[in-house]
C-alpha cells in the first residue's frame, strides 16, 4: 500500500491523488482505530473548491462508523483545535492543504487535547485503510456547529492579558491569501480598536494562496508602503502561520516572533523553563540572541508537530518554525496565526515601541533558499543529499551551515544555506540547488 500520511497529514491534488472515496476511507479507518467505542468529531475546511466534496465524504465516513460529526464550516485550522476542547469532542479533522496551491487538498486529524495525531496514531489509521470493517450499531448525527467562527473569535480576544490593551491610532494591512481567516481576523483586530485594510479576504478557493498571503509577501509589502500603514500582517491558506510586515517593507518572520516573545515572558518572568524549541532551520542569530539572555534553545526536524512533541517533553511554553508557525503553549496547543499576531501586538503596546523597532533587536544572519521541484516525491527521496550537502558545506568553510531535504508534501528538495555573508550564502545556495537539480532523472 502506497503511504498516505506525510509530514502534515494526507495531501495531493484534489480528485486525483485526494478523492472522496479515499476521504470516506480514512475517516472510517480513524473511526475504527482511534474511536472504536463510539465519539464526536469535528470537521472544518479551509476555502478550496474541492472543500466541500471532501467534507461531505468525510462526514460520511465517520457518520456510517457511528461516530456524530459537527460540521465548522470554512474556519481556520488552529480553530479545530479550540472547538475540539470547548465542544468536548473526541477528534477533529481538517480539510486544507495549508500554503499548497488551489488544485491541493490535504487531510489532518486533531486528537481530544488538540494535538495533531503523533505518528504512531496516523500509522495505525493507515493500516486499518482497506481492512473489513463490521457495520457500526449505529448511524452518527452530521450537525452544523453553531457561530463557530464567532466562538474562535471571542476565544482569540480574551487571550489579552492586558487590561489597557487598544489598537487605535494603528492601521493594519490584514492579506488572509483568500483562505480561511478572511471572515475572522479583520474582526478581530477591528475589536482591538486598529483601523484595517483588507487585503485577499475573500473566501475564494480557486486564488487560495496565490501570489498573495505569507508565502507571497509582495502585495501585502506594496499596500502597507502604499497606504502608510503600520504593520502589514499576512496569514496562509488555513491560518496556522503568520508574517509581518513593518511599516519601511520589512519581513518580520517566525524567528523575529520568537525572540520578541522569549524575552518579553522572560521579563516579565513567565518564561518557565527558560527554554524555547525551534526547527533546524531557525536562524543562528537567533539562538546566539537567546543565549545571551540565559534562554536556551532546542531544535527539531522542520515542522510544527515536532515543535509541539519537543515542546511537551521539554515543558516549553513558546516555540516555533521561521515560516511563521509559533506555538504560545499557554493558549493553544498548535500553532495560530492570527493569536500569534494577537500577541505580538499586545507585547508592542506594552513595550511602548513598533514591532519593527522590537524584532531589529534579534539579528539574523542571512539565509537563502531554493525549492527545486522534481518529478515525483520518489524523485526527491532518490537525491543523493548527503553527497550535495558534503561539498556545499565544504565551500562554506565553518562559516555556516546547509539543510537539504525532500518536501513533506510537495515534489521538491528544499534547499537552505546560512552563512556570515549574502553573497555566500546566495552563491553556495544556487550551486547546490544546480547540484539537485542535475541529479534527477531526465
Amino acid at each position: 500500500m502506497t503511504q498516505r500520511f506525510g509530514t502534515d497529514g494526507v495531501r495531493g491534488v484534489a480528485n486525483e491523488d485526494l478523492v472522496p472515496e479515499l476521504a470516506l476511507a480514512l475517516a472510517r479507518s480513524a473511526a475504527a482505530s482511534l474511536l472504536p467505542r463510539g465519539g464526536r468529531v469535528i470537521v472544518g475546511r479551509d476555502s478550496r473548491t474541492s472543500g466541500p466534496m471532501l467534507e461531505a465524504a468525510l462526514a460520511a465516513g465517520f457518520s456510517s462508523a457511528g461516530i456524530d460529526v459537527g460540521l465548522a464550516g470554512i474556519i481556520p485550522t488552529p480553530a479545530i483545535s479550540f472547538l475540539i476542547k470547548d465542544e468536548g469532542a473526541d477528534l477533529g479533522a481538517v480539510l486544507s492543504a495549508s500554503h499548497n496551491p488551489p488544485e491541493d487538498n490535504g487531510i489532518k486529524f486533531f486528537g481530544k487535547d488538540g494535538q495533531k495525531l503523533s505518528v504512531e496514531e496516523e500509522e495505525r489509521v493507515e493500516s486499518a485503510l482497506g481492512l473489513d470493517w463490521p457495520p457500526a450499531r449505529g448511524i452518527g448525527r452530521i450537525e452544523t456547529i453553531d457561530v463557530a467562527a464567532t466562538r474562535y473569535a471571542a476565544f482569540l480576544t480574551g487571550t489579552i492579558e492586558s487590561d489597557d490593551v487598544d489598537l487605535s491610532g494603528l492601521t493594519l494591512v490584514v492579506d488572509c491569501a483568500y483562505g480561511a481567516t478572511g471572515p475572522i481576523a479583520p474582526r478581530v483586530f477591528r475589536h482591538l480598536g486598529a483601523h484595517v485594510i483588507e487585503l485577499h479576504t475573500e473566501t475564494d478557493g480557486t486564488r487560495i494562496n496565490v501570489g498573495c498571503g505569507s508565502t507571497h509577501l509582495d502585495s501585502v509589502r506594496e499596500a502597507v508602503l502604499r497606504q502608510h500603514a503600520d504593520l502589514g500582517i499576512a496569514f496562509d491558506g488555513d491560518g496556522d502561520r503568520v508574517l509581518l510586515v513593518s511599516s519601511h517593507g520589512q519581513t518580520i518572520d517566525g524567528d523575529h516572533v520568537i525572540g520578541i516573545a522569549a524575552t518579553h515572558r522572560a521579563r516579565r518572568g513567565g518564561l518557565r523553563p527558560p527554554l524555547v524549541v525551534t526547527t533546524v532551520l531557525s536562524n543562528l542569530g537567533l539562538e546566539h540572541f537567546l543565549r545571551d539572555r540565559g534562554i536556551g534553545t532546542i531544535r527539531t526536524p522542520v515542522g510544527d508537530r515536532h515543535v509541539a512533541q519537543a515542546m511537551r517533553t521539554h515543558g516549553a511554553r513558546l516555540g516555533g518554525e521561521p515560516s511563521g508557525h509559533v506555538i504560545f503553549a499557554d493558549h493553544a496547543p498548535t500553532g495560530d496565526g492570527i493569536l500569534t499576531a494577537v500577541q505580538l501586538l499586545e507585547i508592542a503596546h506594552e513595550a511602548g515601541e513598533s514591532l519593527e523597532c522590537l524584532a531589529a533587536a534579534v539579528p539574523l544572519y542571512p539565509q537563502s533558499h531554493e525549492n527545486v521541484p522534481c518529478p515525483s516525491m520518489d524523485a526527491a527521496r532518490a537525491v543523493p543529499l548527503e553527497e550535495i550537502t558534503r561539498r556545499a558545506e565544504a565551500k562554506l568553510a565553518g562559516r555556516g551551515r546547509v539543510i537539504l531535504r525532500p518536501s513533506g508534501t510537495q515534489p521538491m528538495v528544499r534547499v537552505f544555506v546560512e552563512a556570515e555573508e549574502r553573497k555566500l550564502a546566495d552563491t553556495v545556495c544556487q550551486e547546490a540547488a544546480r547540484a539537485v537539480a542535475a541529479s534527477l532523472p531526465r
